[in-house]
């Protein structure tokens, strides 16, 4: 009977390791009668020997599948990097900008790399690590449109993704725009390629790849908004799994690694540094 006992005690424990924010058992109660922590994801990842990351995989060149299918990019190869440091599997989850939180709320995700900035209105649901690229805000446009700065855009239409901050950067210039939200970058980009939107307003380096693909495209040359600072998202307060990840990044940074996957993807090194210049 003890030894039944155990194997029972056993199998709770396994389960309460393996799933990330259930239980099939009763909740562990320290002496105090308060209930213990759940596990951070990095020990979920660990047990589970496998690694979630969202990513926008209809961003490119942060994420995107190639022609055979597979998840390509820089915030795969990145995603690959800390797979490979874990030694776990990786499993890409494709993510889009709306259902980036609650994706980390509901643990259908570990971690979410997709172009995320860090803002405080975020930061009350989700954390964040530190940056590892940061943008400024620019418009994509049709070459033969005209428009060279958003003062041009009085009257005219900017496509904008939902779930981005990119309608508030619209909001904050105070022109007399109309705003039109899409569910993807690429939905957002082929609007204005076929006239449905004057521009599209996202961050620059996203921005100058796309027009890199289509001689048809031009982006405009300002900065929309202040510098942008890019980083993964977590489950709010899980410190332990947001101290590895930063250990992971600060890494990457200090051994050339991230800069030369930026340049591999980006075609130029990084613009800005990830450090707040005050």
């Amino acid at each position: 009977m003890k030894l039944l006992k155990n194997k029972m005690q056993a199998a709770c424990l396994l389960a309460a390791l393996s799933l990330t924010g259930l239980t099939a058992c009763t909740p562990t109660e320290s002496k105090d009668g308060q209930t213990a922590a759940a596990p951070s994801a990095l020990q979920n990842v660990l047990q589970r020997g496998t690694l979630r990351v969202g990513d926008c995989l209809s961003f490119a060149p942060f994420g995107f599948y190639d022609k055979q299918g597979n998840p390509d990019g820089y915030d795969v190869d990145l995603a690959k990097e800390l797979a490979t440091r874990m030694g776990v599997k990786l499993e890409m989850v494709n993510t889009t900008s709306a259902n980036r939180i609650p994706n980390l709320q509901t643990n259908k995700v570990d971690v979410v790399f997709c172009n995320f900035t860090r803002n405080l209105e975020r930061a009350k649901e989700i954390g964040f690590t530190a940056p590892y690229v940061v943008a400024s805000q620019a418009m994509l446009v049709r070459k033969e449109s005209g428009i060279q700065s958003a003062k041009d855009m009085a009257g005219k239409t900017i496509a904008t993704v939902k779930g981005s901050t990119n309608g508030d950067a619209v909001r904050a210039m105070n022109i007399d725009v109309k705003l039109q939200e899409y569910d993807s970058s690429q939905a957002a980009i082929l609007a204005v390629k076929q006239g449905q939107a004057d521009a599209m307003i996202e961050d620059n380096n996203f921005l100058a790849y796309q027009a890199k693909l289509d001689p048809s495209l031009a982006v405009t040359n300002e900065a929309l908004v202040p510098l942008e600072y890019n980083a993964f998202g977590v489950k709010l307060g899980d410190q332990v799994w947001t101290n590895y990840l930063n250990e992971f990044l600060f890494e990457m940074s200090t051994s050339g690694k991230n800069a030369e996957l930026y340049e591999k993807w980006f075609g130029s090194k990084p613009r800005y540094p990830l450090n707040p210049q005050y």
